[in-house]
């Protein structure tokens, strides 16, 4: 049976640096429960990022900021234009912003909301330990800046324990696994006991240089083959486009020339791919099409990220890399064994239709909001 989410009775602001297309869905289903509206408020990022974009939303609303980009990195800096005047103009109930010291309009969004008598949030993937030269002074400055808020909201547990051992306070952290996709509508796909013929594997995703492909490749390379061999080498399909596709389709003529390239596939037409797929490898960062990958019922092989990955892929599951040289070897491992690669994917399955979905993340950020809301109402 659905959980039904509660409601939030008031007007909800967001602000984002940018806003990204797979981030829409969440944000209007975010709206649905907000009985007085929610509003957006975000601008565009740096063109050398190659961030895609969107102002389209369904239900919530969008305000475009005015982003002045500042200095570059490792000192980049932020300053959104319009804030002020937006929360002015939406007047909201409570405010959720990023939680990046580097945005300096974010301070001062703060002390209106303060000053209005209404609670702010702080959305962000957690603060990982500090080290080398000035690192104490750093964490007290960092530490500072979260106290500003009333509550956070985390991307996952690894995220709320750094938060908590920074030394916020845990009983005002909340953790709100991100997610892409919605629930499954479909049940469990059934897949033959024994692969047929060759195992599949598949990679969906843009085709840029921190997914690492180039690693995929040279994995099912590495797989054994040859005389007196068994021909341990999947069928690879690499699905997507990028800048890094005719790099990637010239590697492989050299050393993986059966690997697919498809090309760039959305919505349903990704649907054979996936229910044609005996498991789902991201060898680098990134990949929003793991969630999707999972409700069509595939164990996963990712590298390690921020945290984020790791409620989503577990030992029981898929595999975490623990560095891009180890893939071959947990490729070998993982496709050694058919009944466990299923069991594995029926539990990818379980996860995402229970546990990290955007309903599921939906219900936890309005949870955090009338919690807040309510406190500051009493």
């Amino acid at each position: 049976m659905d959980r039904v989410i509660t409601r939030f009775p008031g007007r909800l602001g967001v602000q984002q640096r940018a806003l990204t297309p797979y981030r829409a869905a969440f944000f209007d289903a975010l709206a649905l429960a907000c009985d007085g509206g929610l509003s957006v408020f975000a601008g565009l990022p740096r063109p050398e990022e190659s961030i895609a974009t969107t102002e389209a939303l369904n239900v919530a609303r969008f305000t475009s900021a005015r982003n002045l980009n500042l200095l570059r990195d490792p000192f980049y800096l932020c300053f959104q234009r319009g804030l002020l005047n937006w929360l002015a103009d939406w007047d909201p109930d409570v405010l959720i912003v990023e939680t990046n010291q580097r945005y300096l309009s974010t301070p001062a969004a703060v002390r209106w909301m303060k000053q209005h008598g209404r609670p702010v949030l702080g959305w962000g993937l957690g603060a990982p330990p500090l080290m080398g030269l000035l690192s104490s002074l750093r964490k007290t400055r960092r530490l500072s800046f979260l106290r500003q808020f009333d509550a956070l909201l985390t991307y996952s547990r690894r995220g709320a324990d750094e938060y908590a051992a920074l030394g916020f306070p845990a009983d005002k952290i909340f953790v709100a696994p991100n997610a892409a996709s919605p629930r499954p509508a479909s049940p469990l796909p059934l897949r033959s006991p024994t692969f047929d013929g060759k195992p599949s594997v598949l990679f969906v995703g843009r085709l840029q240089a921190r997914k690492r492909i180039d690693n995929l490749l040279q994995a099912c390379a590495a797989l054994s083959v040859g005389e007196g061999q068994k021909n341990n080498q999947p069928r690879l399909v690499i699905v997507g486009d990028g800048p890094e596709r005719t790099t990637l389709e010239s590697l492989a003529k050299t050393i993986y020339p059966s690997a697919e390239f498809p090309g760039d596939k959305r919505g349903p037409e990704l649907a054979p791919y996936f229910s044609a797929a005996d498991l789902f490898v991201l060898p680098g960062t990134g990949g929003l099409a793991v969630q999707e990958a999972m409700s069509y019922g595939l164990p996963v092989i990712m590298g390690q990220g921020d945290g984020t990955n790791d409620d989503l892929v577990r030992p029981t599951n898929g595999w975490q890399l623990a560095g891009p040289e180890t893939l071959a070897e947990v490729l070998r491992e993982a496709l050694s064994d058919v009944s466990r690669l299923r069991a594995m994917g029926a539990e990818s399955y379980r996860i995402v239709s229970e546990e990290i979905n955007l309903e599921r993340m939906v219900e936890i950020f309005v949870g955090a909001v009338n919690e807040q809301f309510h406190k500051n109402t009493q």
